[in-house]
């Protein structure tokens, strides 16, 4: 392979057909991970073996999105614009090589150990589950099965940091897919011939791992930039990307690491807790997963090039519309998760054996928790990258650190003392969750605009208007909707769905009429130059 080969040229999309782009892939993934999780909840339900597979299985994937979608995407983006621009594609190929190398090798030892002492990630992470024997030996063996799907999505996250570089949006995007349908498979395929079927669903946590990686190397070859590893922990780029992802890891990672710490905490609360807590998490984070990281991923190779190019108007105005659009997904988003979340539940998990009627209502409590906190998860990770565009990591780690520690003091609170009062549970760790999640998005937020980086242009009044009375609209119509329906649980899956189905459609079609009647076109989202 010759190292002055130039990728073959992409046609630029503005930001909303990228967005668009990435969205559509990552709803695909979204709807097969719902499935996945129907499938789950019918195989492995909520019980003490359930709980297990859920802590061995958030272990790595919570590594996976410091990696994947954080810490290291975040420092590798920047800087591999910043060679592009200045190097070209010579100098382009050799910082790959070389993170690839650095970044392999710490993944493989990482691995190892972990595999090593997978007892004491157990302990560490699920310290709940030490005095019952069989739940803390099933998450250890577990563990040890899922925890090298690290150092493959770690690597497939470095290859479709790469391909974004190169607006190649597309296949990252669609590469989770082969994660819900290895999973979904195992579970209908492979579980059967486990005496636990749990052990099934690791292997296929394993297995998916391997897919997702081969998947994406055609396409690093199409464009000239295959890694040929090389380790040199003494490369610039290496060392510059070393020192902006240490930071880095919680800026933006902060909301995994709560969710991470709510099942530690979790794990000492009733069997079913980290269950209820899995269910809960995954639905209000369809509105995140498809449009919030879409917004990322497609504004952190833009702001990049901006600044690079030193334009601060088209910086701002590329942070501007990243906060419009979000706000237009975000706000009804939150809104029909807390009014619809034990229909939706319902609908989704509901069998009446593996997932009971109590397992639902417990669910609705912590979704109800969580959906509060989906505009600060969504604005957190639009934020974020006005700082790490700028090569500016320590900011976010402060603003990090404050939030993680507020949130623990939350967790304390709501879990411990006003428990005997409001009986919160599980659901007081997901508020605590929303909670400190807006403050990280707040401080976020008031950092861009102290430094200037960011000042709001004209019309956000007209927008802000428009947002509240689309949203009052279909809140109004949600409830009204809602009102007609008794027990959800006697209703047939297909009439649930269907139902449930029918009650969303007519909330979307409200609220979009809503903002056409006020004057919100679709035009007004028009991407700034990028």
């Amino acid at each position: 392979m010759r190292e002055t080969q130039t990728p073959p040229p992409k046609p630029r999309r503005g930001l909303l057909g990228s967005s668009a782009i990435v969205g559509a892939m990552t709803m695909l993934s979204r709807i097969l991970g719902l499935i996945r999780d129907v499938v789950f909840a019918r195989v492995i339900g909520a019980d003490g073996f359930a709980d297990a597979f859920f802590v061995a299985f958030k272990i790595p994937n919570f590594l996976r999105r410091l990696f994947a979608e954080g810490a290291f995407a975040q420092a590798f983006v920047p800087v591999l614009t910043e060679y592009r621009n200045k190097g070209g594609q010579a100098a382009v190929k050799e910082l790959i090589d070389r993170v690839a190398g650095a970044l392999g090798s710490v993944l493989i030892v990482l691995t190892v150990v972990a595999v090593i002492a997978a007892p004491m990630l157990a302990g560490l992470f699920a310290p709940g589950f030490v005095g019952d024997a069989t739940k803390f030996q099933a998450t250890t063996e577990m563990i040890r099965v899922t925890f090298p799907y690290l150092l493959f999505i770690s690597l497939t996250g470095f290859a479709g940091g790469i391909l974004n570089s190169y607006d190649r949006f597309a296949v990252p995007a669609f590469t989770p897919v082969w994660l819900n349908l290895c999973l979904i498979g195992a579970a209908l395929v492979a579980a059967p011939w486990f005496e636990r079927p749990v052990f099934a669903l690791a292997w296929g946590v394993f297995a998916a791992g391997i897919i997702q990686l081969l998947f994406q190397i055609p396409f690093l070859a199409n464009i000239h930039l295959l890694p040929s590893p090389k380790i040199d922990w003494h490369y610039p780029g290496v060392k510059q990307i070393l020192r902006l992802m240490a930071p880095a890891i919680f800026g933006v990672s902060v909301s995994q690491i709560n969710l991470l710490l709510d099942t530690v905490i979790a794990s000492f609360l009733p069997t079913g807790s980290v269950s209820w807590l899995y269910y809960s998490d995954r639905l209000a984070e369809l509105p995140l997963g498809v449009f919030g990281v879409a917004a990322a991923t497609v504004i952190l190779p833009s702001l990049s090039r901006q600044h690079g190019a030193k334009s601060p108007a088209e910086f701002n105005a590329t942070l501007d519309w990243a906060l419009r659009f979000v706000l237009l997904i975000a706000v009804p988003a939150s809104i029909a998760l807390m009014l619809i979340a034990e229909p939706l539940l319902a609908a989704l998990f509901y069998d009446g054996s593996a997932i009971d009627r109590r397992d639902i209502v417990m669910s609705g409590f912590s979704l109800r928790a969580y959906a509060l906190g989906v505009v600060a998860f969504m604005l957190i990770k639009v934020l974020a990258p006005g700082y790490f565009a700028r090569q500016d990591t320590k900011t976010p780690v402060k603003i990090g650190l404050v939030a993680m520690a507020a949130n623990m003091v939350m967790n304390l609170v709501f879990v411990l003392f006003l428990h005997h009062y409001f009986a919160l549970g599980h659901a007081g760790l997901a508020l605590a969750t929303s909670c400190a999640a807006f403050l990280n998005a707040a401080l976020l937020f008031r950092g861009l605009r102290r430094s200037g980086v960011y000042r709001a242009p004209s019309g956000w009044a007209r927008f802000a208007g428009m947002l509240l009375l689309a949203n009052v609209a279909m809140a109004g119509v949600l409830y009204l909707c809602l009102s007609q329906y008794g027990d959800w649980f006697a209703m047939s899956f297909l009439t649930r769905a269907l139902t449930v189905l029918g009650i969303c459609g007519t909330g979307f079609v409200v609220y979009a009429g809503s903002l056409f009647v006020c004057g919100f076109r679709l035009s007004q989202l028009r991407s700034p130059a990028r």
